[in-house]
């Protein structure tokens, strides 16, 4: 599959055209600790994409959650006085009113907790045992509580864990193993006959480099951790905390319950995650999936890092010397910054100024630049100047748009762009095509000026193309600003809701019907002072 919609088809009783299924998926965040900036950026470019494929009229499931188990799960539980089930409910609910607040849409929210995903894991893991791939051994070796993860003396910096930079603990302990190492072959054809299935190739490159390099067999099981996944077949052990949180994919759709949602949906997977995990959703995942019998993932999509100052969005790695907490991106809350610049903005930087697969840098100055720059000064610009000489020299109707505009021509253009953007999960293109629209739309208005010309059919062609591109850019911004979306669609007179709208039929250039109220309304996006 090429990365856009997926294979799974259901038939639409309206037209009975096949239609598309998208299940797009995020991290499922470890509740050690609270969301913060880095978390919001999966999240919120999850939803837009989510949103975007509504839009086309695709069936869409979008799944977001919580990893719950593991050794430092009761660490922190321990530290707070709790059972590792209560401090779990606690630090929930915090990504769960994050997500509210940032307007995300997701159909289901998983936790590792439940009843329904512990059935999975079992389910999932006795067929890789049953299908003789889990064997029974000792493990003597070094571990990362952070990571939850094992790791050899040649991998170590300075002595300590290459990502967490603490000391690790040595464990010596009976353990199932995964055998992986039998799986190299296979994921090497897997990646040669799909070489789409994992993005962008720079990431596809180096989960190859990876598996080039040669793979050991895994421990997944822990006899000396309580607090997971009872292993079904020996109830002396635990599922380490990977292997549980990798299944939630699965749990989501059904597998071993429903077995006719789960065909219909698995085919349609896309995972969006941070670069930090492709060993385990680019290796780990696909050899796990190969060997309960089921396909791999149809495409697993990478992204980088929020850096400030260089540094990754990380508390372990942001301190000074002597200990002491830095200042860092992981101390603000999405609610800070929805707060300070409202949803939709903080939606807009997420998506428009760190393009997904690359690091990017992350100020307040940038905020407030990219604020001022594209929502007052353009965007906001646009519909106020708009309303306001409807207002004065059409009595606050608006007029119909020209049928032959050159800004017509302009803007399909620009809708074909913006899909094959979001298409490609390339969120920031999309935007940025969007914003040639309104640059558009502002410049014709500079250089008819309308304002200063006197009411008839010269100053309502003008004002009537301003119109229509604004109802396309709703339209076109409508998964990365939902909010803002509706309330444009609303001040300049239509009904409904461009979330109910379907791209491309509904952005074609002629749409909006004219001799409807337009209300001029406050701004939308007062400009900012940088800094405060």
């Amino acid at each position: 599959m090429h990365g856009g919609r997926g294979e799974g088809l259901r038939a639409d009783p309206g037209t009975l055209r096949p239609v598309p299924r998208f299940y797009i998926t995020t991290p499922i965040y470890y509740v050690n600790d609270a969301p913060h900036v880095g978390t919001a950026y999966s999240t919120v470019n999850a939803d837009a994409i989510a949103r975007w494929h509504r839009l086309c009229g695709d069936e869409v499931f979008f799944l977001t959650g919580t990893d719950e188990h593991g050794a430092k799960m009761a660490e922190a539980a321990a530290e707070h006085d709790m059972t590792p089930q209560g401090w779990a409910d606690t630090v929930v609910q915090r990504f769960q009113d994050a997500w509210r607040a940032l307007d995300i849409a997701n159909d289901d929210f998983i936790r590792t907790t439940e009843p329904r995903h512990h059935a999975t894991v079992q389910a999932f893991l006795q067929r890789i045992y049953d299908n003789g791939y889990i064997r029974l051994d000792t493990y003597r070796g070094l571990y990362c509580i952070s990571c939850e993860d094992y790791y050899t003396s040649d991998q170590l910096v300075d002595g300590k864990c290459p990502v967490h930079g603490r000391p690790l603990v040595e464990m010596d302990e009976e353990n199932y193993f995964f055998e992986l190492s039998r799986f190299e072959d296979r994921l090497l054809e897997w990646y040669e006959a799909q070489p789409e299935a994992v993005r962008p190739a720079t990431k596809r490159n180096e989960a190859l480099s990876f598996i080039r390099g040669g793979l050991r067999d895994i421990s997944i099981t822990r006899t000396s951790l309580r607090w997971g996944v009872q292993v079904p077949w020996d109830p002396d052990h635990v599922f380490y905390v990977w292997y549980d949180a990798l299944i939630n994919y699965l749990t989501a759709i059904g597998y071993g319950r429903d077995e006719e949602r789960f065909a219909a949906w698995w085919p349609a997977v896309h995972h969006l995650i941070g670069k930090e995990i492709i060993r385990f959703h680019c290796v780990w995942w696909p050899a796990m999936c190969m060997a309960a019998g089921v396909d791999p993932p149809a495409n697993v999509f990478v992204h980088g890092w929020l850096l400030m100052g260089g540094q990754k969005l990380s508390k372990s790695l942001l301190r000074t010397e002597s200990g002491e907490a830095a200042a860092r991106l992981t101390d603000i809350a999405p609610q800070a910054l929805v707060a300070d610049f409202g949803v939709d903005a903080t939606r807009y930087h997420l998506l428009r100024d760190v393009p997904l697969g690359a690091d990017g840098d992350f100020s307040y100055d940038g905020i407030v630049s990219r604020y001022n720059a594209d929502l007052a000064n353009n965007l906001g610009n646009l519909l106020a100047r708009v309303a306001t000489v409807v207002g004065s020299k059409c009595s606050g109707a608006g007029p119909r748009p020209d049928p032959h505009s050159e800004l017509g021509q302009l803007a399909a253009a620009v809708v074909e762009e913006a899909r094959a953007a979001w298409e490609r999960m390339a969120p920031h293109e999309a935007l940025e095509a969007t914003w040639h629209l309104i640059g558009r739309a502002n410049a014709a208005l500079e250089a008819a000026e309308p304002w200063k010309a006197d009411p008839g059919p010269a100053v309502d062609a003008v004002l009537g193309d301003a119109l229509e591109a604004l109802r396309i850019v709703s339209l076109l911004v409508s998964p990365a600003m939902p909010s803002t979306a509706s309330e444009i669609w609303r001040r300049i007179g239509l009904k409904g809701d461009p979330a109910d709208c379907r791209v491309p039929d509904d952005a074609a250039w002629g749409g909006y019907p004219g001799g409807v109220t337009v209300e001029k309304g406050a701004p939308l996006f007062p400009r900012r002072q940088a800094g405060g």
